[in-house]
């Protein structure tokens, strides 16, 4: 795990922000996060961004100002290849509802696992697989079909030796 890439869906920074590490309770949470982002082991991709800056809070703010070189664009060849790739797959699935396969398409999830397949990344994520969903499409699902890693926050802060104090 010493050269892994980690690229954060937009929960990771949305549950830390608005629960368990605040920045006014965890500062050093932030801080980890911009340390290992200057040197490319944590990013995150654009469209990520866009649903953080709907946000009009703190975080956003944060994303703006200390996070924003880390903030990586989908528009490469590529990532919009293997996006393509990942919409033929969840259209083709019966088991997800109209509504499911329409949000997921709006959404930044689909872009996330494309970007991490075509640069060998793994995701940090807080969902958790749900093989029968039918509401909705969730990253771990996606990730295994695309042969993606993903971890949760705490794998990652593990990896990375990011101790908070």
């Amino acid at each position: 795990m010493d050269s892994l890439v980690f690229v954060l869906d937009a929960n990771v920074f949305m549950e830390a922000a608005r629960r368990y590490y605040a920045f006014d309770l965890a500062p050093s949470f932030w801080q980890g996060l911009q340390q290992y982002a200057a040197v490319g082991r944590i990013k995150s991709i654009d469209r990520v961004k866009q649903e953080l800056d709907r946000g009009n809070d703190d975080l956003a703010d944060w994303a703006d100002v200390e996070f924003k070189d880390a903030f990586a664009t989908t528009n490469r060849q590529d990532v919009i290849d293997v996006y393509a790739h990942v919409m033929e797959w969840v259209a083709g699935r019966s088991q997800y509802t109209d509504a499911a396969k329409d949000k997921f398409a709006s959404g930044a999830d689909g872009w996330l696992v494309a970007f991490a397949k075509a640069c060998s990344c793994v995701i940090v994520t807080h969902e958790l697989p749900a093989p029968h969903a039918r509401n909705n499409v969730k990253i771990p699902e996606v990730c295994d079909e695309f042969g993606v890693e993903y971890v949760d926050t705490f794998a990652m802060l593990r990896a990375l030796q990011i101790v908070l104090s």
